[in-house]
């Protein structure tokens, strides 16, 4: 993959991630069609139930630890 296809898919994905709607994404990326708009969208939503997962986990933890402690 080249660099400036890199960061393409980074741009895209950034503004995705940034909240950008399916219109917004088309227009950015100069496509007609919404196939390649949700699938970037798809992949920010997806990235975000995984971030959201590790969090809770962390938070479980923290919180299983401080349980254990006597104050």
């Amino acid at each position: 993959m080249s660099y400036a296809l890199v960061l393409v898919v980074i741009e895209r994905t950034l503004a995705a991630a940034s909240g950008a709607s399916t219109r917004e994404l088309m227009q950015r990326m100069g496509h007609a069609s919404m196939r390649a708009a949700l699938i970037y969208q798809h992949a920010t939503s997806e990235r975000d139930r995984e971030i959201s997962s590790a969090m809770d986990r962390r938070i479980a933890r923290q919180t299983r630890r401080k349980g254990g402690q006597s104050g």
